[in-house]
This record gives structure tokens, C-alpha cells and sequence, in this order.
């Protein structure tokens, strides 16, 4: 499979490499619990404590989360539109591979002593070579440089793909969400990496040609790697947040038996948060002195944008309302989804509040947050994509069975691991610290945290049997188990006739009706 270009073998690729990188992530998280369930630990060094950091958050944003959504969209989006392979194969196999040699090249660094050890936002000063004089930072730095040209190249590809290779009758109006979803997603990392990428490449010249962007002792500014990096790292938010929208978009009205409330504005929605993304970055540096106005004019921004996000929460519940709902996994974790995403976005309309988030910043607030929004988000929508789509990919239905000891697990870990995380910032708990003094609340807190971070964890490894399991195992789940209605579970490769709706399988399985019913 490795040597092929097909986009269903490089987006199973894209997965399992996803799947590696999680579990990886997904250990360094629990060290990291284990090192603060309790007061005064010495279980790791303040460096040691600080790669591993460092190495968690860069792997879960940029091998973990963007790859899976990469490989979602590979496999599936040429399937729904009823194009035979993304446009350009090559190069969409050759994006997989810079993806992978950055993640390769990213854990080498830990042969050398000396693992990055910044934090995912890697804040000058702290990267210059005075204060990282090893190797580290620039493993880090050409890493996330590879990896940034794949996730362009990928975009690239999606654009020409779905511009190009519609099948006849699929115009934009009936583009399934997904489709629609990965299209703004595209644009958006086209104008978001290459930030990221500048960036990364003026660290390097400091760092190695002694050119000075970030470093105030020669006239660089630190501030200027904030503001390039939250240019893309905002955005970046949403970019992996969109396809998970996009996949909650196609799982709901299949297990409610309804379409979906409002694709109009479902698709509207969309296109506001792709524009809207790139007024909000300042929100994470408020606690810069930039200036009563300019503070502001972002907060208002980072408050608007909370409207078209709640747009979708309400169609997908008007979509469900009345519906027949089967409570499958999918389904179970799909509307979980609604409701750990909700929290995550009521936490950041918060932070929206100037004052507020003066006082919540360098906290654990923050912490709970962006997991919530993260995992509470885009990890239980893939989860739930994984069990909807995996036998169209296999062949083989997951077990249900496990499926629910999966659900259960995970839910009661996440929620225990982070929402006490919302208590210690508010009791004044900093983040990005490696131990921390007996103060009131803070041990129980951060013990009730690791015991459900290790809950979560198990649940994880369900996950991860229940796919090896099924594989051998599972039920054959012949070529449409859910009685869907997008065009990927069409037994032909190409739909034998003209897309009529935004539901092209059901058409097919119901020609004898007028054309009205279908529209």
C-alpha cells in the first residue's frame, strides 16, 4: 500500500499514521499527569517536563489532528462528489510523505539530547539560541516547515479536486457538507500556513544566520512571532475544527432520518467562519499592551464569530428534533460532540472579555479550554466519523459492543480530566509550569484530573482494539449499512446518473419518484 497513489490508500495512510502519532501524544499527555497529580513531584526535570510539553501539543495539532482530517477528506471527498481520485495524485501521495518525514524528523530530536522544549507556540525570546542553544528548536522548526508544505499541497489538491472533478448535476448548492467544509478549509490554510511557514523560516535565520526578527537585544521583536504566529494559529484553530463540522453535518441526518436544518445557512455559516478567522488572532495576546482600541476591535471580532459556530449548533439540534434517532455509536458520539464543543465555545466567547481574560490567560482556564474545543471537538466527531465510515473503508462494521464501552470511557475521562481544569484556573493555577507548591485545592484537583486522564487513556486503547478487532472479526457490513444518501456509499464507483439533490444515494434508490420529492 505505501508505494500507491489511489486517494483511498493515501487516506488510510494519512489515518494510521494519525493513529501512531495519537498514541504517542496520548503517553507523553499521561507522563504530564503523572508528574502534576500531586504537589511538589520530582518525577520529571524542569526541561524534561518542558520537551515533553512541547512535544505533546506539536503532535497532537500537527500529526495527529490535521493528518486525520487530511485523510478523511482524501478518501472520501472524491467518493461524495463522484471524481474516480483527487487531481492531482502525486502530489497528494507526495503530501502524505513530507507529512510523515516531519513527524520522523520532529522525534529525532530526541536522539540528540535536546527536544524542543518551548511550547507548540515556541514565544521568542525564549527560542533564540541564547536561551535554546541546542538543536532543538531547530528540529522543531524544519518539522513544522515540511509538514506546512504538505498541508498547502493538500489544500492545493482539494481546490482543483472539487472545482474540477464534480460529477455532472453536483453544483455547489448540492455539494454535500463535508465537501463543503474541506473547500473553505482549503482556502483557509492557503492563506494561514504560508504565515506559519515565514515564520518558521525567519526563526531559522536567527537562529542559524543570525539575522535578528525576534530578538530585542539586536532590534528584532518577540512581539512580531506573536502576531505571525496567532495570524495562522487562530485560523489554524478552525481549520481543524471545519472538517469535524463538516462530518457532524453528514452523521446526524443519517441516524435522525431528516436532511440536515438549514443547509443554506449551514453553508453560509461556513464561509463567515473562514472570513471572520482572520480578524480574531489578537484575542491570545490581550495581555499585551497594544492598546485600549485595538483590544477592542478583536474582542468584538472574537465575540461575532461565536455567531455563525452557533448557527450549526442549532441546525444540528433542529435537525435532530423530531427525527428517528438511532443511537448508534456515531450517533452517541455525535451528539456528544454538540455538547463538549458547546463548553469549549462558551469558555472561549469568555475569553472574548478583555478583563476577563487578563485574569484567566496563563491559567489552567485556557488548558481546559482549547482541550474541550480539541478533543471535546474535532477528536469525538472523528471518533464518531471512524465508526460511520469505517465499513465503507473495510468492509467491516466496529463493534457496538465495544463501541459503547469506548463511549462511556472516553466520556467520563475527558470531562473528569478537564473540566476541574476550569476550577484550578479560576483558583490561580498557572499553566506551562512543571510542578507547583500545596496551595488549597490544587492537589485534589489535579489528582481527580490524572485519575480521569487515565480513564480516558483505557478508552482509548478500546478504540484502538476494537478497530484492530473488528478488522479480522467484525460483521460484514455490506455496501451501505446506514441506509445512507451521499454518493460514497454508492456500490459503483462513479454514480450512474445525473446528481438530482443533496441526496444523490437515496435518488438512486427511489427513481420511480417525481423529481420534487427529490429537490
Amino acid at each position: 500500500m505505501i508505494s500507491r497513489v489511489d486517494h483511498k490508500s493515501v487516506g488510510i495512510l494519512y489515518m494510521i499514521s494519525a493513529l501512531v502519532f495519537f498514541v504517542v501524544g496520548g503517553a507523553e499527555a499521561m507522563v504530564m499527569r503523572a508528574q502534576l497529580s500531586l504537589p511538589n513531584l520530582k518525577l520529571l526535570t524542569p526541561d524534561r517536563y518542558n520537551q515533553i510539553f512541547t512535544m505533546h501539543g506539536t503532535t497532537m495539532i500537527f500529526l495527529v489532528v490535521m493528518p486525520v482530517i487530511m485523510g478523511f477528506g482524501v478518501y472520501l471527498v472524491p467518493l461524495m462528489i463522484g471524481a474516480s481520485d483527487m487531481a492531482f495524485p502525486r502530489l497528494n501521495a507526495t503530501a502524505f510523505w513530507l507529512q510523515v518525514a516531519g513527524g520522523l524528523l520532529l522525534y529525532v530530536s530526541f536522539a540528540t539530547g535536546n527536544a524542543p522544549n518551548a511550547g507548540w507556540f515556541s514565544y521568542a525570546p525564549l527560542t533564540e539560541k541564547p536561551y535554546s542553544p541546542g538543536p532543538g528548536m531547530d528540529f522543531w522548526a524544519i518539522a513544522l516547515l515540511l509538514i506546512a508544505a504538505s498541508i498547502i499541497a493538500s489544500a492545493i489538491n482539494f481546490i482543483a479536486t472539487i472545482a474540477a472533478g464534480r460529477t455532472e448535476g453536483m453544483t455547489m448548492r448540492r455539494l454535500p457538507l463535508f465537501v463543503w467544509m474541506n473547500l473553505v478549509n482549503s482556502a483557509m490554510i492557503l492563506f494561514a500556513l504560508p504565515v506559519l511557514a515565514a515564520a518558521l523560516i525567519m526563526l531559522l535565520s536567527d537562529r542559524l544566520l543570525h539575522a535578528r526578527f525576534f530578538d530585542a537585544a539586536r532590534g528584532g521583536s518577540p512581539l512580531l512571532w506573536q502576531h505571525y504566529f496567532w495570524i495562522f494559529g487562530h485560523p489554524e484553530v478552525y481549520i481543524m475544527v471545519l472538517p469535524a463540522f463538516g462530518m457532524i453535518s453528514e452523521i446526524i441526518p443519517v441516524f435522525a432520518r431528516k436532511p440536515i436544518f438549514g443547509y443554506p445557512f449551514m453553508a453560509a455559516s461556513t464561509l463567515a467562519i473562514g472570513f471572520l478567522s482572520y480578524g480574531v488572532w489578537v484575542h491570545h495576546m490581550f495581555a499585551v499592551a497594544l492598546g485600549r482600541t485595538f483590544l477592542s476591535v478583536f474582542a468584538a471580532a472574537s465575540m461575532l464569530i461565536a455567531v455563525p459556530t452557533g448557527v450549526k449548533i442549532f441546525n444540528w439540534t433542529a435537525t435532530m428534533l423530531g427525527g428517528s434517532i438511532h443511537f448508534t455509536t456515531a450517533m452517541m458520539f455525535a451528539v456528544a460532540f454538540l455538547l463538549e464543543f458547546t463548553i469549549g465555545g462558551l469558555s472561549g466567547v469568555a475569553f472574548a472579555a478583555v478583563p476577563v481574560d487578563w485574569q484567566m490567560t496563563d491559567t489552567y482556564f485556557v488548558v481546559a479550554h482549547i482541550h474541550y474545543v480539541l478533543f471535546g471537538g474535532t477528536i469525538f466527531a472523528l471518533f464518531a466519523a471512524t465508526y460511520y465510515w469505517y465499513p465503507r473503508m473495510t468492509g467491516k462494521l466496529l463493534d457496538e459492543t465495544l463501541g459503547r464501552f469506548h463511549f462511556w470511557f472516553v466520556i467520563v475521562g475527558f470531562n473528569a480530566a478537564f473540566f476541574v481544569q476550569h476550577f484550578l484556573g479560576l483558583l490561580g493555577m498557572p499553566r506551562r509550569v512543571y510542578t507547583y507548591a500545596n496551595i488549597p485545592w490544587w492537589g485534589p484537583l489535579n489528582l481527580i484530573s490524572t485519575i480521569g486522564a487515565g480513564i480516558l487513556s483505557f478508552g482509548v486503547l478500546i478504540f484502538c482494539a476494537n478497530l484492530l478487532v473488528s478488522l479480522q472479526f467484525g460483521k460484514d457490513a455490506g455496501a451501505d449499512p446506514w441506509n445512507a444518501w451521499t454518493l460514497e456509499w454508492s456500490s459503483a464507483e462513479a454514480p450512474p446518473v445525473e446528481v438530482k439533490s443533496r441526496r444523490p444515494l437515496w435518488d438512486l434508490k427511489h427513481p420511480d419518484l417525481p423529481d420534487w420529492v427529490h429537490e
